[in-house]
């Protein structure tokens, strides 16, 4: 079964929302003030502290320093970090010598090229994804022959879902697609954690 990411987090009603389906993973976009889904560190603090035990919280970032990033995994305030920049190897060997928590690297896929790219990838798991939140999905024939575990995200909605469960993400994940304007949709997130676990 594939597991599920419900990403974008921001008020204490997602949490509530997320407590009762239980998905594997959920995000919380931190301090990126261009996206209207961002929340500061004392807001994922709250945030984090509420969610059930077994639902693990990932931090998605946008070039912070590895510095940063590492004091928020280290407190437990998240369990792992997603990178979602210009982070390079380089910077995924930083951030390791810092935590000993997951880390995560997304990849904009427009060709395969990229997906060459998120096959070096030095990060725990990659994300493949159409952009920073773009809501919009790749060609997803890409994938074909990608031979290492990642998540599928960009998109994601339950009109789509029957074909993202056909790829071979072991992790879908979602944050566009469970909202209705602009806001996390408890009915849509019960669809799509339902949906995936009847396959």
């Amino acid at each position: 079964m594939k597991k599920i990411k419900i990403c974008g987090l921001s008020r204490m009603a997602d949490i509530e929302a997320v407590n009762a389906v239980k998905p594997e993973y959920c995000g919380f976009v931190i301090d990126f003030p261009k996206s209207k889904r961002n929340v500061d560190k004392e807001t994922v603090k709250k945030l984090s502290a509420a969610l059930e035990r077994e639902i693990v919280p990932v931090g998605v970032f946008v070039d912070k320093s590895p510095e940063d990033v590492a004091l928020l995994l280290n407190s437990s305030v998240i369990l792992a970090a997603q990178l979602h920049g210009s982070e390079d190897n380089e910077y995924i060997k930083r951030l390791r010598s810092l935590t000993d928590k997951e880390i995560w690297q997304a990849f904009r896929i427009t060709s395969r090229k990229d997906i060459e790219k998120a096959y070096n990838s030095k990060a725990d798991f990659v994300l493949l994804d159409a952009g920073q939140g773009c809501g919009e999905s790749f060609d997803w024939s890409l994938l074909h022959g990608f031979d290492r575990s990642f998540a599928l995200a960009g998109g994601l909605n339950t009109g789509n879902l029957a074909e993202a469960l056909q790829t071979d993400a072991e992790l879908l994940d979602v944050s566009g697609g469970v909202e209705t304007n602009g806001v996390k949709d408890d009915a849509k997130i019960r669809e799509f954690v339902d949906t995936v676990r009847k396959k």
